[in-house]
């Protein structure tokens, strides 16, 4: 039989003048049953070693590269109710108003500027002149021209006081004027490096909104179906019996002008409690969500410092280094961070957010915190009356007795509040926690300055311009110096960081700001929140900056994909 089917091959590999098909046909019936058998499997085995390499070849030189398509279901508590950049107070209505709108400048992943609606920019020497020159292809979702004319239109109404927008305090004081259709200048009247920041308001179509009067604003159906420039544009919602808003969909702009977004949709479902959006993410219902600690959840550095500030004019005693300083150092920052939030927070003893670009003061680890802080205490002339629960300074006719500490009646504030407590009453000293409503906070506690200790966080900017926090200028209502502090060099400070052109100059008077600040303790700093970004495992191209209000995280949702596809490298240059 061998030697039959060696014979066959060599018949069949002699060249020929009829076709290879015909001869292999020929010879196949020629063979015996057996040798038939043979020679099929021999043949099989050939191709498929032959594919298989083929295959395996092929797929070490293709690439993965993102697709479009796929619908990301995100989980948020609240409801919006306006949709514009100029309206926008929740963080309902800032998600959505970041994704349909677009500004001349957007936030990039690293947690840059770069431009979005601009083309490009140029800064005045002296600081205080900005122009701007916009993408000519830059379109608004119902296909009209973003031109200056809108930017300017924006800012405007930004600037009205009859419109009572969020966003006037930014624009206050800024001219800007239309140059031609695709140029438009602001002119400030005075430097102020972080205005590039606001550069990043979403523009509104003039045309839309230019016959719509002020009051009418919040109620026209723009407000809620709003017509951007933005990475995504509404297609749907749904609302409960009571009207609000509990689904919101959203379909990509093709014609974004940092190119169509990948995903082919985005659904907000909206949920009234948190425990509800924690079950409906747990159940696979949603699949993302902010706020929520999940398994593989992503985190950022949250742009915000909690902490205790003391108000000196109420309680004599703050009016003391040493006592601040003691109370400072005797709460135990590393039990906050890692027990009472889980790990999801970074301790701090100092003003500036992690992730501003400076070294934080580092929290040294004390072996025994309020031993520390009895010392820090005594070597200043203080005694305790263990009797009376009290401690006394006989010369400078103080006591240090018993501290109300005031502050939100939120879970997390409870809970880093009653830790500070514990800390506190190890030192001796009685503590009483008294929780307000947020608003009733801010309006009966923090505007008069009606606390001795206030538990708060301070919302920083991504600039980290901590002017308003701790100028000297800033220490009463609507001033956000709740610690009272003054400081001359640090006053100086905070102007030059305002008005530096040099970024290196600004993170050289921020880490000194940072510096001076820590080392006065004009509050007990506890800690920085992490953003916490709970989404599916199979999302990629997502980037967290340092996140200053939850809307940050969708600084490149247009490069967001839930897809991908394999492609030859040739054919992967345009992704």
């Amino acid at each position: 039989m061998t030697e039959r089917f060696f014979t066959w091959w060599e018949h069949l590999t002699r060249p020929r003048t009829v076709s290879s098909f015909d001869r292999l046909s020929v010879y196949l019936r020629a063979l015996s049953p057996g040798d038939r058998l043979i020679a099929y499997v021999l043949g099989a085995v050939v191709c498929v070693v032959s594919l298989s390499g083929l295959y395996i070849l092929e797929q070490r030189l293709l690439i993965r590269v993102p697709t479009y398509g796929g619908t990301l279901v995100e989980g948020a508590v609240g409801s919006p109710r306006f949709v514009n950049p100029l309206l926008a107070i929740s963080d309902a209505d800032r998600d959505l108003t970041t994704l349909t709108y677009a500004g001349l400048m957007g936030l990039a992943g690293d947690g840059s500027l770069r431009p979005v609606l601009a083309e490009s920019y140029v800064v005045s020497p002296d600081g205080k002149t900005y122009t701007f020159t916009l993408k000519k292809n830059s379109v608004f979702s119902d296909g009209s021209p973003v031109t200056a004319d809108d930017v300017v239109f924006t800012v405007q109404k930004a600037q009205d006081p009859a419109l009572k927008s969020p966003q006037l305090a930014d624009w206050s004081g800024i001219s800007a004027v239309a140059l031609n259709a695709y140029t438009v200048e602001f002119t400030l009247s005075k430097p102020y490096a972080p205005f590039l920041e606001n550069t990043t308001l979403g523009i509104l179509p003039a045309h839309i909104w230019r016959n719509i009067p002020d009051e009418q604003f919040p109620f026209s159906a723009y407000a809620i179906s709003p017509i951007g420039a933005g990475p995504f544009v509404p297609s749907s919602l749904a609302r409960d019996k009571s009207g609000l808003i509990t689904s919101y969909s959203l379909t990509p702009n093709t014609h974004f002008a940092l190119g169509r977004p990948y995903l082919a949709g985005i659904r907000f479902q909206f949920f009234s409690q948190e425990e509800d959006l924690v079950k409906a993410l747990n159940s696979g219902a949603v699949n993302s969500a902010y706020g929520v600690p999940h398994a593989g959840a992503r985190t950022a550095p949250y742009a915000r410092v909690f902490g205790v500030f003391f108000n000196p004019s109420t309680n004599a005693a703050f009016a003391r280094l040493e006592v601040r300083k003691a109370l400072s150092l005797a709460i135990d920052r590393s039990a906050i961070a890692n027990q009472v939030l889980g790990g999801y927070a970074t301790p701090l003893l100092g003003p500036v957010p992690p992730g501003s670009g400076i070294t934080e003061t580092q929290v040294e680890p004390i072996a025994d915190p309020v031993a520390n802080a009895a010392a820090i205490l005594t070597a200043a002339g203080w005694k305790y009356d263990s009797t009376a629960r009290v401690w006394k300074n006989a010369s400078a006719k103080l006591s240090l007795d018993t501290i109300t500490i005031k502050t939100s009646n939120v879970p997390e504030l409870k809970s880093v509040g009653t830790e500070i407590k514990s800390d506190w009453e190890k030192l001796g000293i009685s503590v009483d926690i008294e929780l307000y409503e947020p608003g009733d906070l801010n309006q009966n506690v923090i505007r008069p300055r009606k606390y001795d200790a206030l538990l708060f966080g301070m919302v920083i900017g991504r600039d980290a311009d901590l002017y308003a926090f701790w100028d000297s200028q800033e220490r009463n209502d609507p001033g956000l110096n709740i610690a009272l502090y003054a400081n001359k060099s640090v006053d100086s400070l905070l102007e030059d960081a305002r008005s530096a052109s040099s970024e290196a100059t600004r993170l050289q008077d921020l880490q000194q700001i940072e510096d001076l600040v820590a080392a006065d303790y004009p509050a007990a700093f506890t800690h920085a929140p992490d953003f916490v970004y709970a989404v599916p495992g199979n999302l990629s191209g997502l980037a967290l900056p340092q996140i200053t209000t939850p809307s940050d995280r969708f600084a490149t949702v247009a490069d967001w994909y839930l897809r991908t596809d394999a492609v030859w490298p040739v054919f992967a240059k345009g992704h």
